[in-house]
């Protein structure tokens, strides 16, 4: 495994475990695959591991798995503070409080403030008397570094960066959004400002693995040097020494082992200008496909009139990645094959979701879209058809 410092000269691993996406069973973490998939990443060198207060289950599960293997004092936990449920100071030491003992410890190591928008939420956070209590619990050894994540474009994320003497911060940043989201200038002022940078959704959700269009699999294919996709992506990142960890949310052996063997054996430098002209190609043939840039991370959810809105924006996407017939499975699958319908044509156009997605998709929009394009004759027949089998 390599390593790479933090601000303070801490050696953090450059493959952090996100624990967003534990194995499940009958909706529920798989709490054995979880701890063989963490306790292989462990004894393989990782040792930053990112949870939050609202991943499902998460914190709990973590905390368990460490407790009951003896190392979370080898280990670094990060997690976030939901400061969009936080009315008060009081407020911040209850959800604190329910934190530490949810993963079983008496600190954290690196805390985040988790989405911050803009300047103006973070104001209002001081407002609420959160500096002087952050201040108190960094004296009192509770928390060891404060930061925040963050999903928006970059003049508002270099804002953010100014507007507090942060420890560290995390970002969407990946091949694909490269000049989006708060993108290489963003990254670049972090590091300028000696803030290292924490990166989430390195595979967008999956998106430059999965459902990749034929012509971008064929870029791949045909490099001479053979990599499989989330290995160019990794090793992408890897290459750039401004990012100190990169956040892999790994949920099968498989996938743990295979970004431990990147990790172990990627450097800054590898990669040169022929790499970076392929990979640009790859861009390239996915935006000719791609009609909504969702990475699936379900902010905008639950929906009040229960749509599946990753799920829609998913088969949609597949719609033009791969076609029409696996499109339709997916979508008929995600929706149709539920107690209650999870259909974009539920939609009732209230807008909540905007208001909460990182990406700035204008979701109404794209959902009327979506149900135009996957909600045909074949798909009702097949609604009805689930309905009568239900009914006996």
């Amino acid at each position: 495994m390599n390593y790479r410092s933090d601000k303070y000269g801490n050696q953090i691993s450059i493959l952090g475990f996100g624990c967003m996406r534990f194995p499940q069973v009958m909706g529920k973490i798989n709490m054995k695959e979880t701890e063989a998939e963490i306790m292989e990443a462990f004894r393989s060198g990782v040792n930053y591991y990112d949870t939050a207060y609202i991943y499902p289950g998460s914190e709990a599960a973590l905390g368990e798995i460490l407790e009951k293997n003896g190392i979370r004092e080898q280990v670094y936990i990060a997690t976030k503070l939901p400061h969009y449920l936080i009315r008060s100071r009081e407020g911040m030491e209850k959800k604190f409080q329910e934190q530490l003992k949810r993963l079983r410890t008496d600190h954290i190591d690196y805390y985040l403030m988790h989405m911050l928008s803009d300047v103006e939420t973070w104001e209002k956070l001081k407002g609420l008397g959160i500096l002087e209590w952050l201040e108190e619990k960094q004296k009192a050894g509770q928390i060891r570094q404060v930061g925040f994540s963050y999903h928006g474009n970059s003049d508002t994320f270099c804002k953010l960066l100014d507007a507090h003497d942060w420890d560290f911060c995390q970002i969407q940043y990946n091949y694909m959004d490269e000049n989006s989201q708060a993108g290489r200038r963003g990254l670049n002022h972090a590091y300028e400002k000696g803030i290292p940078v924490v990166i989430m959704e390195p595979l967008r959700g999956g998106k430059l693995v999965k459902n990749l269009p034929e012509e971008a699999k064929k870029i791949f294919r045909n490099y001479p040097v053979k990599h499989t996709p989330a290995q160019w992506a990794f090793r992408w990142l890897w290459n750039q020494p401004e990012i100190t960890c990169v956040l892999s949310g790994m949920n099968s052996m498989e996938m743990v082992k295979d970004n431990i063997e990147t990790a172990s054996t990627t450097a800054p430098g590898d990669l040169g200008p022929e790499e970076e002209k392929m990979l640009k190609d790859v861009v390239k043939a996915i935006n000719s496909k791609m009609k909504v840039g969702c990475t699936g991370c379900g902010y905008c959810m639950p929906c009040p009139a229960n749509v599946d809105i990753p799920g829609t924006f998913a088969a949609y996407n597949r719609r033009y990645s791969e076609g029409k017939f696996w499109a339709l499975v997916d979508y008929a699958m995600c929706t149709a094959l539920r107690k209650n319908t999870t259909a974009a044509s539920n939609c009732i156009g209230c807008g909540k979701c905007e208001t909460h997605c990182p990406q700035g998709i204008q979701i109404r929009k794209e959902l009327e879209n979506a149900r135009k394009e996957l909600e045909g004759p074949l798909y009702k027949v097949f609604r009805k058809a689930v309905k009568l089998f239900k009914a006996y």
